[in-house]
């Protein structure tokens, strides 16, 4: 135990979520040698639990099992306890999330696994009360079962927990199949439409996830196939869910899911990842669509992010709780009594039309099935309609609108706040960083691509070891744990997007020393693909291979785009062919569920062209080449990868990383486009309209 007899050895550790569990009377011990060798020494089994900070049954555990002494004292007798922080190591979520999938079909957090003290599962679950209800056993009664199961049927346990790594070991395997041609996008596509919810967009029932990486591959269905269908959905699906409650409409930003299907009730934690990938699909559909709509909400959320996830130093904080003063969503809701004690008469009748505030509430408490007088922001009726009903025009509107939410803001921002989770973890800041940069040239705001470039600063400065490796996270001034494939993938994404922003020849230079540690420590250079640890991290039961796109993509699906367009920028075939031997790699899986690789079809329909080759040879700041940059960048061009030759600046910046540029130069004194298509080079050209239109001939 810690000195003080107040608090276990998790007051040692950095991650929020391990601190909030320093001061329970249960033992625990953070993930380490320490704990497993006290557990063979004594002959205990290991009670291993698995959360994160914005979790809501993690607390609600916390606060009925782990909080209370009658549970600590039996998990103190029987077991050595663990806690694990799910977004520090994921390379041990990720096995026993499998574990517990595999054995109760299925999972989630808490993440609650009893094992060996060599580290084998013989048990698995997720939340479990302190007293059994419901079918569900507790805490009380499990703990005294496992002990006599522990005594008693030994060899039984042993045995078992034999059989279900066995099968772990099968599970990680993947069989090859067919090349991954067209047909497969057409089939994802397909299965895509067929669970999509035409009335309020989405796919599935409740409950219902952003998943944006689906939205992102459907508009690469609707440029390859003309597919209108395909653009159908994504509109509809960006169009109902920012409408909806899942959308923050006083302060910005999505929250995790909607537990139903109208969008409307979320589960209010916020997290980075979320808000990242959902402004790509917005700002992409806004290229796609030039509908302004898509602009101002990718913009709305970069605003949330700068404003309340940025920390000084210039990194994004992970997330944001879903609970306040013990109570989910209470930061977020609203009574009508309250709305009317703010608000002026006028102000009150226009938000309460527009965002559906009703006296008696206008959702349903899931305890009692009643409405409880509170109220969720969310919008049915269009703006127009409104506007008209109120006889004012729909400009005047919105800025009546605006102002009333910023006053709102203002009275909301003086309640309690919900736990902010303030560590700076490698590969959600790489998404953000992306998705910044991107925004920058889209939306033509220098503003996202000042913060991009401070952010991964940041972490090339803080979050780097000497040998120049990644490192995983940061909090409270310290940066630690070896960084996984998504940490190296999500990061060389980000330096590719701030390249295409910046055209700062640096940002290709790390990207291009990243893939090489990508491509010397995790690759996998015999049977294809990239282990999610690298071969110099902490050995567990298995060294997986991370495929499936769940809530965020999967860092192989990242990195195989990341090695086509770095194959294409330096001409350098071995990405190329590292990229295919991958997808080879993983057909079988892709074959079996087209639709949940929607990420890593992104990637096969780029593989599979036509694509292109950009290069431009001007003055970086000449209004010329900036307007021919300028229109690049309104284009939704998916499949491109694009080079700047300064003529202002050395050759070599770019020349050593991409040695073929050498010879290209401005032709009539004028920035100059020279486009390849489909292994096929254009006839440089001056005008912008000829070369999009070079560009589109594919």
């Amino acid at each position: 135990m810690s000195e003080s007899k107040n608090t276990n050895r998790l007051i040692n550790e950095k991650s929020l979520y391990l601190l909030q569990h320093a001061r329970n009377p249960v033992d625990w011990y953070p993930w380490s040698d320490e704990a497993f060798q006290k557990a063979e020494h004594e002959d205990r089994p290991v009670f291993l639990s698995i959360g994160y900070s914005t979790c809501h049954w993690c607390h609600v555990m916390e606060r009925e099992s782990f909080e209370d002494p009658e549970v600590a004292a039996l998990m103190n007798d029987v077991f050595i306890s663990i806690k694990v922080d799910r977004e520090e190591r994921p390379d041990i979520d990720n096995i026993y999330m499998n574990v517990c999938q595999m054995m109760t079909g299925g999972g989630g957090w808490p993440l609650t696994i009893v094992m060996t003290p060599d580290k084998k599962p013989f048990f698995a679950g997720t939340y479990f009360p302190k007293v059994s209800r419901y079918g569900r056993i507790g805490m009380l009664e499990l703990i005294p079962n496992v002990k006599k199961a522990w005594q008693e049927k030994r060899e039984q346990i042993e045995n078992s927990a034999e059989q279900i790594i066995n099968h772990l070991y099968q599970m990680n395997q993947s069989e090859q199949g067919r090349e991954l041609g067209e047909e497969i996008l057409i089939t994802a596509c397909n299965q895509l439409a067929q669970r999509f919810d035409a009335e309020f967009g989405g796919f599935g029932e409740a409950p219902k996830f952003p998943s944006p990486h689906n939205l992102t591959f459907l508009l690469r269905c609707w440029k390859r196939f003309n597919n209108s269908k395909a653009l159908n959905m994504v509109e509809k699906t960006l169009t109902e869910m920012r409408k909806g409650g899942i959308y923050d409409h006083i302060g910005f930003g999505f929250h995790r899911y909607s537990t139903d299907k109208h969008w409307l009730l979320p589960h209010f934690e916020k997290m980075l990842y979320d808000q990242a990938m959902l402004c790509i699909a917005y700002i992409e559909t806004y290229q796609v669509t030039k509908k302004k709509e898509y602009a101002d909400t990718a913009g709305e959320i970069f605003e949330y992010v700068l404003r309340d996830m940025t920390s000084p130093e210039g990194g994004f904080y992970s997330a944001e709780d879903a609970d306040s003063e013990g109570e989910e969503g209470k930061f977020y809701v609203w009574t009508y009594e309250e709305l009317k004690n703010i608000l002026d008469e006028e102000s009150l009748e226009i938000f309460t039309a527009e965002f559906n505030i009703h006296p008696e509430g206008n959702f349903h408490d899931e305890s009692t099935g009643q409405n409880n007088g509170k109220n969720i922001p969310h919008i049915t009726e269009s703006k127009i309609i409104l506007a008209e009903k109120h006889g004012v025009g729909g400009e005047e509107f919105k800025n009546k609108i605006n102002r009333i939410k910023q006053s709102l803001y203002a009275t909301r921002n003086k309640r309690v706040h919900p736990l902010k989770d303030d560590k700076i973890l490698t590969d959600w800041n790489g998404l953000m960083i992306a998705a910044l940069a991107k925004g920058a040239r889209v939306l033509k705001n220098a503003r996202y691509s000042g913060a991009a470039e401070r952010a991964i600063n940041f972490i090339l400065d803080k979050m780097k070891t000497d040998d120049g490796k990644l490192l995983h996270r940061y909090r409270d001034g310290e940066a630690g744990l070896n960084a996984n494939l998504d940490d190296y993938a999500f990061v060389i994404w980000a330096l590719l997007e701030l390249y295409e922003t910046t055209f700062k020849a640096e940002h290709l230079k790390t990207a291009l020393e990243m893939n090489e540690i990508v491509m010397n420590h995790f690759r996998d250079d015999k049977a294809g693909g990239f282990f999610f640890t690298s071969d110099e991290s902490e050995k567990l039961l298995i060294r997986k291979k991370e495929s499936y796109d769940g809530a965020i993509p999967s860092g192989n699906s990242i990195q195989m785009m990341n090695l086509l367009k770095l194959g294409r920028i330096t001409a350098d075939p071995r990405y190329e062919r590292t990229a295919y031997l991958s997808f080879k790699y993983f057909s079988g899986n892709v074959q079996n569920s087209p639709s949940a690789f929607c990420q890593m079809l992104s990637g096969v329909d780029f593989a599979l062209g036509p694509s292109s080759e950009i290069i431009i040879c001007g003055q970086r700041n000449a209004e010329d080449t900036q307007t021919m940059l300028d229109q690049i960048a309104l284009e939704y061009l998916p499949n491109k990868i694009i080079l700047l030759i300064d003529s202002g600046e050395k050759k070599e910046n770019i020349g050593t990383l991409a040695e073929y540029t050498a010879n290209y130069e401005m032709i009539n004194n004028s920035v100059t486009a020279y486009v390849c298509s489909n292994y096929v080079c254009k006839v440089p050209t001056n005008n912008v309209s000829e070369m999009i239109e070079l560009i589109q001939q594919n």
